[in-house]
């Protein structure tokens, strides 16, 4: 794999973490994404876009999500561990 494919590969994971978190709380919630993205000041098809794994929203915007979920957003910088 080249390092541009492994870049949009662990990019693509993210995406799909990240809205698959969401996904989970909200429903843990039992909350419509219409009234996550009220919470939030977005639009229900932005949470269904980042739910799906689509977009990465800004730091702002994620904060936003996880101030609507009921949640703190954290970040941690850790070090990598490579595999041989």
């Amino acid at each position: 794999m080249t390092h541009e494919i492994e870049e949009e590969y662990a990019a693509a994971q993210l995406r799909f973490a990240l809205g698959e978190a969401v996904r989970a709380r909200r429903q843990e919630l039992g909350l419509s994404q219409r009234e996550v993205g009220r919470r939030a000041g977005m639009t229900q098809s932005a949470v269904a876009r980042f739910e799906g794994g689509g977009t990465v929203p800004t730091f702002p915007v994620l904060d936003r999500l996880a101030r609507a979920l009921g949640l703190e957003l954290r970040v941690e910088l850790s070090p990598q561990i490579r595999s041989a």
